[in-house]
């Protein structure tokens, strides 16, 4: 068991070395940074260190390290490479088996022109990490790191804990903003904190937006890729506009994707819901 530990610590240290370092440092520099201006400044979160209330600044704290944890797994974990040419499925806890898929039904599966694997169903080959990952969602230049299968349901949560520190964090910067006499000793005063200001309302702004795009498209089981390029992915260009083969409903499309932890063999899905495609 140790082992099996240690190698998974080995590949992630790799991996964060490897590529995407300056981004995943700027990222956990910045973050702290602003936290310590906020800590430092006269906001609310000193005046609740001085009046000896500590829970508002620890929490803060901690909601602070739970979005850089989360934001390592994320950037750090296996999106969900293919790894064989074999298509499978998991039920259970570790049991597989080989999905049967009769040809007729379903679009023929496609070989990767770059890795040369033959790619299971909503897969794409990512050009930046130069894999192909399942249920390929897109390549997040912030993470440095594709989102697929494996991580999207994390990445969503990061978002989702980043978006609260970020809100916290813009109302504890408006709170130390002092008023002065002068515009220019106003600046003088409040330029730390007018710079934490705008770094987190922009990415406030920026983490809104790919929430709730990302919100809506797991409630319609579908991806950006697949949002984005529908008229070119061959199992979905001969479904109707508003047809979506994986979609079952808003609460089992959220369910599934938070709630069941293995590998959809997506394959069946498609046949299910169209048993007789064009």
């Amino acid at each position: 068991m140790k082992g099996i530990i240690n190698i998974i610590i080995n590949k992630m240290v790799q991996s964060m070395f490897r590529a995407g370092f300056l981004v995943r440092v700027t990222h956990t520099l910045l973050t702290w940074a602003i936290t310590l201006i906020l800590f430092l400044h006269d906001t609310d979160l000193r005046k609740y260190e001085e009046q000896g209330e500590l829970l508002l600044p620890l929490l803060f704290f901690l909601l602070v390290v739970l979005s850089v944890l989360l934001y390592f797994a994320v950037s750090l974990m296996d999106p969900g490479f293919v790894l064989t040419d074999t298509v499978k499925g998991v039920q259970g806890s570790n049991e597989e088996m080989e999905s049967m898929i009769p040809q007729a039904s379903t679009p023929r599966l496609r070989r990767c022109g770059y890795c040369l694997l033959q790619q299971p169903m909503r897969a794409k080959h990512c050009q930046t990490c130069k894999r192909c990952v399942r249920r390929f969602d897109h390549h997040c230049p912030w993470i440095e790191n594709c989102v697929g299968e494996r991580n999207h349901r994390w990445f969503v949560v990061y978002l989702l804990v980043q978006l609260l520190a970020l809100l916290w964090a813009l109302h504890i910067a408006l709170s130390g903003i002092s008023p002065t006499v002068t515009w220019e000793l106003w600046f003088r005063v409040n330029g730390f904190l007018l710079a934490a200001l705008g770094v987190v309302g922009v990415f406030s702004v920026v983490v809104v937006l790919l929430l709730g795009c990302h919100l809506y498209l797991v409630s319609i089981n579908c991806t950006t890729w697949e949002f984005m390029s529908r008229h070119r992915i061959s199992y979905l260009k001969n479904c109707g506009d508003e047809e979506n083969p994986f979609d079952r409903g808003i609460f089992c499309n959220l369910w599934d994707f938070f709630c069941i932890c293995r590998t959809m063999v997506w394959e069946q899905v498609y046949q299910r819901k169209t048993p007789n495609p064009v």
